[in-house]
């Protein structure tokens, strides 16, 4: 093994311990037993990636990359915007049944509980989601939708309350929260979104 496939086991090693810790615990996860889940040392985790704040963003970019390219394929180019809305919206519902749900949904909420104990780690994990939802605003941005194009600045404002409502009904979902939100459910209100008042720029008029 070469010294950078050994650095990226131990990189994964350490991610994939990290998210049974932090998932579990949040704020109070020790650097300690993440490092022995790896079957390495605390030093590892500074060396690879800084502090244990860097550990929590990498993780985050990590969980988050997959989900990102899985998005990609499945709403592909040549939809208008609110064929893609619905696809990306029946994408996400099928994440909910997914068996890994839960573990997500525990992840999610306890990464919001670490940023609010922890300003600096909230401020820097803002700016690693924001740094992946480019994804998605690019995958909106140039669709066409009432006759015009969707605009970056437009594609960034539906991605933003899409997320909000997506975040709101995944976590509905499997804690029963949300009965009948199945995937026609979720395209539809996600269409309505779409076609309302998100897409406005503040100094422009509506697609």
């Amino acid at each position: 093994m070469t010294r950078a496939e050994a650095k990226e086991r131990n990189r994964r090693a350490l991610l994939n311990a990290a998210f049974q810790v932090v998932s579990r615990d949040g704020y109070r996860a020790r650097l300690d037993e993440i490092a022995e889940r790896a079957d390495l040392t605390t030093g590892a985790i500074y060396s690879l990636f800084g502090s244990k704040n860097g550990l929590v963003v990498a993780l985050v970019a990590d969980y988050l990359r997959p989900y990102y390219e899985e998005i990609e394929q499945a709403v592909p180019a040549g939809l208008d915007l609110l064929e893609a809305v619905d696809s990306f919206a029946r994408y996400y519902r099928r994440s909910c049944d997914a068996p890994d749900a839960l573990s997500r949904l525990s992840l999610q909420t306890t990464l919001l509980d670490m940023a609010l104990h922890d300003p600096e780690l909230g401020s820097q994990l803002a700016t690693s989601i924001r740094s992946q939802e480019t994804h998605l605003i690019a995958l909106f941005t140039g669709r066409s939708h009432n006759g015009s194009v969707v605009t970056p600045q437009q594609a960034q404002r539906l991605t933003t309350a899409l997320r909000a409502l997506f975040i709101g009904l995944s976590q509905g979902v499997p804690l029963g929260l949300a009965p009948g939100a199945d995937e026609q459910y979720f395209a539809d209100t996600a269409r309505a979104l779409a076609s309302g008042m998100s897409l406005m720029d503040h100094d422009t008029d509506a697609l």
